[in-house]
């Protein structure tokens, strides 16, 4: 009964979101917000314990919030436009607007909320709201941009991502973190171009869920957990520590490349210190990718030829090293392609 609850729930959570992309009208597109948030709250709470409660509510207060923010700055754009009245606080209804889509995005100076969240979800609702709930407040964020607001936003959910993350024993914690640099580069590559921050975000839906699949299959949580961690196979290993360089992007990996385009435009528009910035931040989160790297791959190895993967943990095990492959390998394949046509 509850798989088909949550079933249901899931549905609504995808219907939400897409009533949001395809709506023509700022209420429309509240609504679609609300579905999406009303249905996540209830595959939230599948866990019996205390911090998955905890983090349900911090989620709805502050997506509340953000409701009734956007909701408050789109009746008052509406009243103005009804009534034929000048239209003199257009700036400040668009920063209100764009404020509260970063809210709920999760991005800098309004993360607060997202790496406390994410703690006490498991890893699967965690993927869902790294990834999937993302999609349509970023899709409003595009219809409404304010350059300067938008630029320290960028920069900020950079810093944060970057340093936020360093000192972290958390593995949610330090993904949260990793989300937030990211969607700094997301925003960046949606400032100059529509096309490409959507581009972005497929590449980084396709690692996350390659790493986090992995730490779900698992059960890792925490740091001290990688060092023991399949000390009988040294492959998975290896996949693991690939995987987590692809995601900090690092050539010749799959994630390399929507950062190489969004480098690309950045230097076609001569946006070259922001570039500099972004480049130098993304250095120290690869920075702690590799040192939990050298903890999977370097730390506590003691191999025992006669054990192999543990059938418990081998039900993903397909779909895992299929998303591995192409997380590793992808870059090359789609430049091969690319060289034959």
């Amino acid at each position: 009964m509850k798989k088909i609850s949550n079933n249901i729930f899931l549905i609504m959570l995808i219907s939400g979101s897409l009533i949001t992309i395809s709506s023509n009208s700022w209420l429309g597109a509240w609504m679609g917000l609300e579905i999406n948030l009303l249905s996540f709250i209830p595959l939230m709470n599948e866990g019996k314990n205390l911090m998955t409660s905890e983090s349900s509510l911090k989620y709805f207060l502050t997506q509340a919030f953000a409701s009734s923010i956007l909701l408050f700055a789109i009746i008052l754009m509406m009243m103005f436009f009804n009534n034929n009245w000048i239209y003199n606080n257009n700036n400040f209804n668009d920063l209100l607007i764009l404020s509260t889509l970063l809210l709920k995005s999760g991005a800098a100076p309004f993360h607060f909320w997202f790496p406390g969240v994410m703690e006490g979800l498991n890893w699967i609702n965690s993927l869902i709201l790294m990834t999937w709930q993302k999609i349509a407040p970023l899709m409003l964020i595009s219809y409404n941009m304010n350059y300067n607001f938008f630029l320290i936003s960028i920069i900020l959910s950079m810093i944060i991502g970057a340093l936020g993350g360093l000192n972290q024993t958390s593995l949610r914690k330090l993904m949260a973190f990793s989300s937030i640099n990211h969607l700094g580069w997301m925003l960046m590559a949606m400032m100059n171009n529509e096309l490409l921050w959507f581009t972005y975000f497929l590449f980084y839906s396709i690692l996350s869920m390659s790493i986090i699949l992995m730490f779900n299959n698992f059960k890792l949580f925490h740091f001290n957990q990688i060092f023991n961690f399949s000390m009988n196979n040294p492959l998975i290993k290896f996949f693991m520590f690939l995987n987590l360089l692809s995601l900090g992007g690092l050539p010749p990996f799959l994630g390399f490349l929507p950062k190489w385009l969004v480098i690309q435009n950045l230097i076609e528009l001569n946006q070259i210190f922001l570039l500099f910035i972004a480049v130098c931040l993304t250095l120290i989160t690869l920075y702690y990718y590799l040192r939990m790297s050298y903890s999977i791959y370097m730390l506590n190895y003691n191999k025992n030829s006669w054990m192999l993967i543990n059938s418990s943990n081998n039900k993903n095990m397909n779909l895992i090293l299929t998303l591995n492959f192409i997380s590793i390998m992808g870059l090359m394949i789609i430049t091969l392609i690319y060289l034959i046509l």
